[in-house]
């Protein structure tokens, strides 16, 4: 159990572009409808020309700056989630670090898990506060999804990106983080070698032997640890690569719908791989006041999964963002088919 880490701030981004999961259907002449039904996902974010994983995590970092109202110098870590990391070889944080006006003196890195490399991120900050070593760090998850034209993930893989400010004074926190544990394992169910555009996948066997073992695995674990069940949380969120998958993996651990309602963002957004969990989670807080007990599982390919139990306080109710995670949904523009393909770099 943790006892000096917190959020203090939080942050969202997401593009304005749109596109309907109709709209690529009828371009492969697929059955929207069918489609719609078996993801649970009627649209999905879509970065610009001139987006990519480090210019959306600037925006969500600024978010969460703005939020806690702290000097970007006293930030003394920043790690960075994505599958998407603009360069092979160059440090998307210290890119993201230098936007956001952090002095010289601070720990920086890129991490790698496929959609949980933000959570991942997300514990070794709390480590490093725990262990005293710094005040404030801050965690992003990004990312700009990219899917093989004509596959099943064209319709869900999105983009956005998720910023957390972490720091050990309790009179500054949010959200308490109490605890945290990791459910790992050799499960090639996704996967791009270097120099490939696009991942390939397995196809429907991603969702027993990878995810459902994973997240369920992961929560139960914590679970065991924190002698907590599901009837313990108010709310719980879990990593969204379509809609179906965390309301199964929720129903098999003992969840009601009304605890994973306010965190199911995925059927306007899609799945922005390292954010969408804490996407959810974020949305989430923006919704809710007073002391409640939240748990959060993500879930990366590969395979592997992080579950956290938060608990949020009163100063939660005062900490509101301006440019909030619906702000940002409610900001749309729609695209056709062949702007997408642009917008992909695909033509």
């Amino acid at each position: 159990m943790l006892k000096n880490v917190g959020i203090v701030g939080f942050g969202a981004y997401l593009p304005r572009n749109r596109i309907k999961i109709s709209e690529i259907a009828s371009t492969w002449g697929k059955k929207a409808k069918d489609l719609e039904s078996a993801l649970c996902v009627q649209e999905k974010t879509v970065a610009d020309f001139d987006e990519d994983a480090v210019t959306m995590a600037v925006e969500a970092g600024e978010n969460a700056i703005s939020m806690f109202g702290i000097s970007p110098e006293q930030i003394e870590a920043i790690y960075v989630g994505s599958e998407s990391h603009p360069y092979a070889v160059n440090p998307s944080a210290t890119i993201i670090a230098e936007a956001l006006g952090f002095d010289s003196d601070y720990m920086a890195l890129d991490l790698e898990f496929a959609c949980k490399a933000g959570t991942g991120g997300m514990q070794n900050i709390a480590a490093l506060l725990e262990a005293k070593i710094i005040n404030y760090g801050m965690v992003i998850g990004t990312d700009s999804a990219q899917a093989k034209p004509h596959d099943i993930l064209e319709y869900t893989a999105s983009s956005g990106a998720a910023s957390f400010i972490l720091g050990s004074k309790k009179e500054d926190f949010l959200v308490q983080l109490i605890d945290f544990v990791s459910y790992s394992s050799d499960t090639p169910d996704f996967w791009r070698r270097d120099g490939v555009s696009y991942p390939s996948h397995q196809g429907r066997f991603t969702g027993e032997p990878a995810y459902f073992t994973h997240v369920i695995g992961a929560t139960h674990a914590l679970f065991k640890k924190s002698k907590t069940q599901a009837s313990d949380f108010d709310y719980a969120v879990f990593h969204m690569p379509n809609g179906k998958f965390p309301k199964e993996a929720g129903k098999r651990l003992g969840f009601k719908d009304k605890q994973l309602e306010p965190g199911l963002v995925v059927s306007e957004i899609g799945n922005p791989y390292s954010a969408s969990s804490l996407l959810g989670f974020i949305n989430l807080l923006e919704q809710i006041n007073g002391e409640k007990l939240i748990l959060v599982t993500s879930y990366g390919s590969g395979a592997g999964s992080d579950s956290f139990i938060f608990k949020t306080t009163k100063k939660l109710k005062s900490a509101r963002n301006l440019k909030s995670f619906k702000f940002y949904l409610n900001r749309k523009r729609y695209i056709s088919y062949s702007t997408f393909l642009k917008f992909s770099k695909r033509i």
